[in-house]
């Protein structure tokens, strides 16, 4: 796969700057978490250090569904860096009671449509510095509408 640099979060997967690295670990074990607040059990998208509504910073990894339906897409065919296959289709897909922003891999984009069903798949982009796998959250199309 090649690089997707608008949407990297390099920083984010290092123990060294954040104690959500757990989440790209999980990501490459194949599970779409995140997390939940230990005080209140809010769960958030992305994943947070704090609860923003009791102001805790203690909280569990949870697994959230693995499938999901596109709430809005959009596709882009031009503006692709050097390498990117196009069209590319981005959607915002509610899994549970979360939107997450991911990239539809593997899509016809004259197959994607608001309400189609998808399921995770993670998305393997390019290695770290340190020549170690990296994922982002991906999802792919199902079968069928919601």
């Amino acid at each position: 796969m090649t690089y997707v640099r608008a949407i990297d979060p390099l920083p984010l997967e290092s123990p060294d700057h954040t104690k959500l690295h757990e989440f790209y670990a999980k990501l490459a074990d194949g599970r779409l978490t995140t997390t939940a607040c230990a005080g209140c059990r809010r769960t958030a998208w992305p994943p947070r250090g704090f609860c923003p509504d009791c102001g805790s910073d203690r909280f569990e990894w949870v697994d959230l569904p693995r499938e999901g339906t596109i709430h809005a897409f959009t596709i882009q065919e031009a503006g692709l860096p050097a390498g990117f296959a196009a069209p590319r289709v981005f959607a915002i897909v509610s899994v549970g009671s979360h939107r997450i922003f991911s990239i539809v891999s593997g899509a016809d984009a004259g197959q994607v449509a608001v309400g189609q069903r998808v399921t995770f798949q993670p998305l393997r982009v390019a290695d770290g510095p340190k020549e170690s796998p990296r994922w982002l959250v991906g999802f792919t199309l199902s079968e069928g509408k919601a």
